[in-house]
């Protein structure tokens, strides 16, 4: 092993410097400062190279990280981003929102009092030194092939099959309802965690590999999904889940209380300059109110430190485990707290105040119980525990569930599953019609980005395989 790596022993674990507390509260830019070439290079040295590499088997797309962080440690950087780059579309963009203290970093084998590797900033480094050395270029295709196929979402699940299939030599066609590529990535996620420059670039060079665009398109209602099939060879829906799940309980219709998608599109869309009467007009906007955002999952957190920037009163988050049992990354929570958000741990909403407009949430506190089914802890109410929060604006953040598909494109032979996600054949991606295949959280439900590029990778790799067995057809026809 060379010298240069297994350097844990006596090289702490250092993350890139943030940003003042005070100064990040007021703007919405990344707060993380980069590595430079020697903190990168010294932090990769870090790694124990060690046989079974359980932060590559716990990466979602099954990255080389060990080694790459072996070719940052010895400087060629070139080498590292190829590697990064093959196993992943959007490595600039996992560096930055992926949550590696659950993925990677969380399952890292140095042992736990030296604290592990941090993959994912320097997983940043490698591509953004790659961008700005130009090392970055469209992947064109070898050859045409001639043949067109079509994706329904712009999103990460969309986008990776389609810089996939493009590399493949198809004709690539993507469909998004938004007028903007990138789904959740340019309207969900706010700035301070990626910017929207780095999710345009990418729109810009997957454009400069061939790859078709046609926003503003929503189908069933601008363009007949029958339509659609004739003009490609397959198509693959990649629409993600955007529905938000609903909270029960008195007083849940009274305005004020809002989806969180909604809340964080509009706080987005005013970032990148549009006209946005609902953030105008105070409906969706935190500004000088007592803000309460309800969940405990990555969303959330989106939520309330959005809610920070744009100058709340107060911002509480709502959870009705405790700490060590919430779904987000435990990183941002710890981000959200320095910036002055107050968790209400072991709490369930339970009745919304109000006469015209949301005046607070009545909860009640938690405890934990018994693994249900799913393995985690059940919760249930502690008696005559209830409480008032006082809040001007409620923001739910649970989840999501996916719009009715078939409905929407008008196309009743689209299987769905109990859950209401799209139904596929396992292996291989095809949903009940043949020729149509389905990939990303509309299979899978609400996930992470991460696991979009996977299903979406492995989604163009069986699309591929079905054309190609499609090709004695095709040829007889012609």
């Amino acid at each position: 092993m060379p010298e240069r790596m297994l350097k844990f022993v006596h090289l702490s674990q250092q993350m890139p410097d943030k940003r003042d507390i005070s100064a990040r509260r007021r703007d919405f830019e990344e707060i993380y400062a980069r590595f430079d070439q020697k903190a990168a290079a010294a932090q990769a040295s870090r790694c124990s190279q060690c046989g079974v590499p359980f932060c590559s088997v716990h990466c979602p797309l099954h990255n080389n990280i060990p080694d790459w962080l072996k070719l940052t440690a010895e400087g060629r950087i070139e080498e590292a981003y190829a590697l990064s780059s093959a196993t992943n579309n959007f490595p600039e963009i996992c560096g930055r929102i992926c949550p590696q203290d659950r993925l990677c970093e969380g399952n890292c084998v140095i042992e736990k009092g030296f604290e592990s590797v941090t993959i994912g900033a320097i997983e940043r480094h490698i591509t953004d030194t790659a961008f700005a050395e130009g090392w970055v270029t469209p992947r064109r295709p070898a050859r045409e092939r001639g043949i067109s196929v079509g994706i329904i979402g712009a999103g990460p699940a969309g986008l990776a099959a389609a810089e996939e299939l493009r590399a493949r030599g198809y004709t690539v066609h993507v469909y998004d309802r938004h007028d903007r590529v990138g789904g959740l990535m340019i309207y969900g996620i706010p700035n301070f965690k990626l910017e929207k420059e780095i999710v345009l670039r990418r729109w810009r060079l997957l454009e400069a590999a061939g790859i078709q665009f046609h926003t503003n398109i929503a189908i069933g209602r601008d363009l007949a999904f029958a339509d659609l099939r004739a003009r490609h060879a397959a198509i693959l829906i990649a629409t993600g889940v955007y529905q938000p799940r609903e909270i029960g309980g008195p007083g849940a219709g009274l305005p004020g209380i809002v989806p969180a998608l909604d809340y964080l599109i509009t706080a987005n869309r005013k970032g990148l300059g549009d006209a946005v009467p609902d953030f105008d007009s105070g409906t969706l906007n935190a500004a000088g109110k007592r803000v309460v955002v309800i969940g405990g999952g990555d969303t959330a957190m989106d939520c309330v430190r959005t809610a920070v920037r744009q100058g709340a009163r107060s911002v509480q988050c709502l959870y009705r485990r405790d700490r060590a049992n919430m779904p987000g990354s435990l990183r941002e929570v710890k981000n959200a707290e320095e910036e002055g958000v107050e968790f209400l741990w072991l709490s369930a909403p339970e009745a919304f105040l109000g006469d015209d407009t949301v005046s607070g949430v009545r909860a009640t506190r938690m405890r934990l119980g018994l693994p249900d089914a799913s393995g985690r802890q059940s919760v249930e109410p502690i008696a005559d525990s209830h409480f008032t929060v006082p809040a001007d604006l409620v923001i739910k953040a649970l989840g999501f569930d996916p719009e009715p598909i078939p409905a929407a494109f008008g196309e009743p032979g689209l299987e769905v599953t109990r859950h209401g996600t799209l139904r596929i054949q396992p292996r291989d991606f095809m949903t009940s019609l043949p020729g149509v295949f389905a990939a990303g959280d509309i299979v899978r439900g609400a996930s992470l980005v991460v696991w979009a590029i996977r299903d979406g990778r492995d989604a163009a790799s069986r699309m591929h395989a079905w054309l190609e067995a499609q090709a004695p057809a095709r040829e007889a026809a012609e």
